[in-house]
Formats: structure tokens, sequence, C-alpha cells
């Protein structure tokens, strides 16, 4: 007997191919996620093997990546439509990782219409499909859930109240908590990052979050830029600082800080340690306000789309708010300068507001707080290792 367990141990080490996740994250957002789902995992799987499409940090993690999605990362109408053809040619190649290399489930983060058509293609190879990060079914398209029901084995969301919604037509969904809510934690204390950055605490600190795609810092770091102009007008004694995104290269933000009279520090690859710094913060929408908001510090969230996206979000959309904050909430927080409203003039205003205003920053800070409370205790990453594990097994 004892030989044969031998034996068939034996057999199955031999035979034993570790498992192999296919992740698709077009955007920073979702290559950071990816990245932390599969450190866990390797904690708990450490021959698992991950391929496919993301960034700098899933490369870190050790995924091997087979396109850069640095090179898609856009959004918006217009946006998408110019760069059609290289996102068509992305499709393409995961499409043939998918039938070439038979992963044993396909991860897909994020990048809605995107990975809904790779989904789609993966089902009917017959490989499992992880959806990460629910479509906004509740703010626009609520008869997507149905779509993604017939091209999915799982939704895993990230908010509390998005789980109803997959419920109530029978598509299995799994809430895993936000992603954000474990890493975003500062790496040293406020007063040490003040003086490893070279800014005096004595002095108010304006951060500037112009985003994460080569499009949103064209569009929107040039009325941030003018916007501090004037908050430095108004406050002389005030400091800038960037935290600058994997996915900007030095060379186009250089574009734009060389036109600027301001002295603006920029920092790589610490983006909570200089946001912790920060008195106020102009930040773009998207998952920087959450995590901004889990830091608590006070913002003003802004954005610019092309005109024609612009006006078909509007016509399509049914959501009161953009940012995070507000949504979360259910009121607004947080105040939003959108489209023709995100002006120099009226981010500095508010901006100069914060500054001046205690009882005006208090409450925000208050609020903020309370949305930090409302995202739960986190274990987001481990908790989708658990479900990738659960889904393999």
């Amino acid at each position: 007997m004892r030989f044969l367990r031998q034996h068939i141990l034996r057999s199955f080490v031999l035979n034993h191919k570790p498992l192999k996740i296919l992740f698709s994250a077009g955007e920073s957002s979702g290559d950071q996620h990816a990245a932390n789902m599969f450190l866990e995992l390797q904690k708990q799987q450490p021959d698992i093997k991950g391929i496919g499409m993301g960034g700098a940090k899933m490369a870190q993690a050790g995924i091997d990546i087979h396109y850069d999605s640095a090179n898609i990362a856009v959004i918006g109408v217009v946006e998408v439509i110019k760069h059609y053809a290289e996102i068509r040619r992305a499709l393409k190649l995961m499409q043939q990782l998918v039938a070439t290399e038979r992963p044993d489930l396909l991860v897909c983060v994020d990048y809605k219409e995107f990975n809904f058509k790779l989904a789609r293609y993966a089902k009917q190879q017959g490989i499992k499909v992880l959806f990460y990060v629910s479509p906004q079914v509740w703010a626009w398209r609520p008869g997507r859930v149905k779509a993604y029901g017939k091209v999915i084995d799982m939704m895993a969301v990230i908010f509390p109240f998005e789980t109803a919604y997959y419920d109530a037509e029978k598509v299995p969904v799994r809430y895993v908590g936000h992603p954000s809510v474990d890493k975003v934690h500062a790496q040293r204390s406020k007063d040490e990052d003040l003086a490893r950055f070279g800014l005096d605490k004595n002095k108010p600190v304006v951060g500037l979050l112009p985003g994460s795609r080569a499009n949103e810092i064209k569009r929107m770091l040039p009325v941030m830029l003018a916007a501090a102009e004037k908050v430095l007008a108004g406050l002389p004694e005030c400091q800038f600082i960037l935290p600058q995104a994997d996915s900007i290269s030095d060379a186009l933000l250089e574009e734009y800080i060389a036109q600027s009279p301001l002295t603006i520090t920029i920092i790589k690859n610490q983006p909570y340690d200089v946001i912790q710094c920060c008195d106020a913060v102009m930040t773009t929408s998207g998952t920087a306000t959450l995590e901004i908001a889990l830091l608590t510090v006070p913002m003003v969230i802004t954005y610019k789309l092309s005109s024609i996206t612009y006006w078909l979000g509007r016509w399509l959309v049914n959501t009161l708010f953009i940012g995070l904050p507000n949504i979360v909430s259910g009121k607004s927080i947080i105040k939003e300068l959108i489209q023709h409203d995100a002006t120099a003039e009226n981010l500095s205003a508010e901006v100069m507001r914060i500054l001046t205003d205690k009882a005006y920053a208090d409450q925000m800070r208050e609020n903020l707080t309370q949305v930090k409370q409302q995202l739960g205790q986190g274990g987001g990453s481990k908790n989708m290792a658990q479900l990738v594990l659960e889904m393999l097994r």
C-alpha cells in the first residue's frame, strides 16, 4: 500500500503541469490589480504561471507580458476610434493566446468592451472566464448584466451594492472588496515624506494628479498648471507636487512642465506618500479619487473628454456623479468640475477654498472618512486569489 501511494504521488508530480492563467488588463489600475492578485496567488500556489496583456506592475509580479497595454490605454469614443487599429491588433493577439496557450482560466480585469469580446471568444473555446471589476451597470446600460452573464463564469465586484444587479439576473457574482483598501498606504510618516521630497511642512502643499493615460495628460495637465499658477498668486508660499504614473513618460510630462513658470516636485513610484503630504489635490476622475479618499485628503475632481464623447455620455449615463467618493456616498461630498466647468479659474477657486476655509476642509475629511468605512476592511487581492483557486479546482 505504501509503495502504491508513493507510485501515485510520483506519477502525479511527473505529469502535473503548473496551472496557467491568462490575464487581460488594459489600463494602469487594472495592471496594478492583476499584479496584486497574482502575488497573492503565488503565495498559495507557487508554481502557478501567469501570461497575458498588462504593464510594468504585472511584469514585476512575474506575469509574462505578451502585449504592453500602455499602447491602448485610452478612453472616450474619439480616442478609441483613433487607436482602433492597435486595439484590434491587441485583441487578435490575445485571442491567439487563448487558442494556443489553452489557459486554465482567463481573468479579465476591467477594460470592459475589449475584455467582453475576449471573454466571449474564450467561452467559445471552452475556457473558464472570471471578470474582475464590473462594468458600471448602475450608471448606464443595466442590460449589460445579461450580456456579460452569457460570456463569463463569474463576476467579481468591488462595491457591495453591485451584487444585487447580478443576483437579479442569476449571474454568478462575488463581492471581493475594493483592492485599493489594501494597497493605499504610505511607506513613511508624513513628516519623513515632506523632508524626503524637499517640502516645507509649514507651507501648504497642493498635489496635481492629471491621470495615467497620455490623452489625459494632454487634456488635463495644462489646465491644472494654469490653476496652480492662480493658486500661487493668491498663496505665494504654496508648494506643488506631482506623482508620476508608471504609464506616463518623462518626455510627455516635461513637454508641459517646461512651459510652466512653476516649481513642481515630480515623484515616481510613491503615489500614496505624495498624496499624504498634500493639503489639497486636483485630480482627474477615476480610481485615484478613491485612493485619495482612503487617505482622507481634501480634493477637487475634474475631467475633460472630447466633445462627442462628452455629449454621448450625457445622453447615455444615468448617474448624478462621476467621482467615486460621491458615488459611494450617494451624495456630493467632493466638487466635480467636468468638461466646460473644468477651467483654471474654477479649479483654483476650489483649491483656495480648501486651503483657506478650515471648516470646509475638515468637513470634507470627515466625509472621506465615512467613505473609507463604507469600503470595509479590504482583503480584495487575497479574496480574488481565493476565488481564482476555487474556480481552478
